[in-house]
């Protein structure tokens, strides 16, 4: 599905380079190269604070967290996505709501959420699937109208574009994966948290570095409605040199992106529009010559740009065109065949099957082909070839 050993080979000298200046230099973590990832991360994407962490995952809890978002509250988000949406929801002990998807986009439809609102909802999180932006117009006017949040889940869709904005830079904080087959990847697990405000962003801060230091206090008095200039002079934090380090304001975690996946990302999002062009190209191919065939092929809306993290088709006959492209030497994957309300983790919540018609119909028909940015003409015609001789 991916090849990242061809993908280093196009980045290697200026990879290996910064690599070795770190180990040289025995900086490893919270150094220059974070910062300067951080900084170029804002730029990139128009937004005014980035926070880095150790992967997609800790950016979705941290950022629940930071919103205030706890046990007894609810989220609306997508059941036809990776698990690590819902799974960051429960672990800071809310609720999962689960609304059912578009057949064609594949996003949350914002149609059925307003019936899922109640009392207890907290926030909207709507999952960039695949690579393709959701419907954020319709989802931030609900969020108005009702005073909740929005999170933005764009592990898959850095780079992606809705009516001309970069997708994370829509919501009230976004939330990004650096999984090495992610559209920016670096080699081993990273995450990051984007956001306008600049209050969340201290508190997401504190988070990432269990409570503590300055960003720890400041967003301890931030939460606490205390003024830091009108704090006692007197306080135990300014009778001990240098106390910050030690001092714990919060309940955060561990979650640092190292010095040398900083490096490696800040050498690959100098190639990211590139690449993301190549899938777009690639998919343009699939959509083009298999539209005839009896796959149906990736939709885009006319006003997003879809960075195509996978590229999907759907069958009726999935599992023998998947059998059928493995003896062809073609590899596939489905995404996905179990939708979150059927997970057996979510049983307590009560969905039951044809709960999310569409949801479950996608995960029953949708597989994936070969879309990075290294595949070559000849490899994807080959695919196309192959599709075309499915009887």
């Amino acid at each position: 599905m991916i090849d990242l050993k061809k993908q280093y080979e196009t980045i290697k000298s200026d990879a290996d380079k910064n690599v070795l200046e770190i180990l040289s230099s025995a900086n490893y973590i919270m150094g220059e190269n974070l910062k300067q990832f951080e900084k170029e991360i804002c730029e990139y994407l128009g937004a005014r604070n980035s926070i880095s962490v150790g992967n997609g995952t800790d950016a979705l809890v941290i950022a629940l967290k930071a919103l205030g978002i706890g046990q007894g509250d609810e989220v609306i988000t997508s059941p036809f996505t990776f698990f690590a949406t819902a799974e960051s929801i429960s672990a800071v002990g809310a609720k999962p709501v689960f609304v059912d998807v578009r057949v064609d986009t594949f996003n949350i439809d914002p149609n059925k959420i307003e019936e899922k609102i109640t009392s207890k909802t907290k926030a909207i999180m709507p999952v960039h699937i695949f690579g393709q932006p959701a419907d954020m117009d319709e989802i931030m006017d609900i969020a108005k109208k009702y005073g909740l949040y929005v999170i933005e889940d764009a592990c898959q869709a850095i780079g992606a574009e809705y009516k001309g904005k970069k997708v994370g830079t829509i919501g009230d904080i976004a939330c990004f994966s650096f999984f090495p087959t992610k559209n920016l990847g670096c080699a081993g697990d990273g995450g990051m948290i984007v956001t306008n405000n600049d209050d969340l962003a201290t508190i997401c801060k504190a988070l990432r570095t269990h409570g503590s230091g300055a960003d720890g206090r400041k967003a301890y008095n931030l939460l606490n409605n205390i003024d830091e200039n009108m704090e006692e002079n007197n306080s135990i934090d300014n009778m001990v040199y240098n106390p910050l380090k030690y001092y714990n304001y919060l309940i955060g975690y561990n979650s640092r992106l190292d010095e040398i996946q900083a490096a490696i990302l800040r050498v690959k999002l100098k190639e990211l529009d590139r690449w993301n062009d190549l899938r777009r190209e690639h998919a343009k191919f699939y959509n083009e010559n298999l539209k005839d065939t009896e796959f149906i092929t990736s939709f885009e809306e006319k006003h997003v740009k879809h960075v195509y993290h996978m590229y999907i088709l759907q069958s009726e006959r999935r599992a023998d065109v998947v059998s059928y492209l493995k003896d062809k030497g073609i590899a596939t994957g489905i995404y996905y065949p179990v939708p979150l309300h059927l997970q057996k983790v979510y049983k307590g919540l009560g969905y039951k099957l044809r709960d999310m018609p569409n949801a479950e119909y996608l995960s029953e028909r949708t597989f994936a082909i070969p879309v990075y940015p290294e595949l070559s003409k000849e490899q994807r015609k080959y695919i196309v070839d192959v599709l075309k001789s499915f009887k």
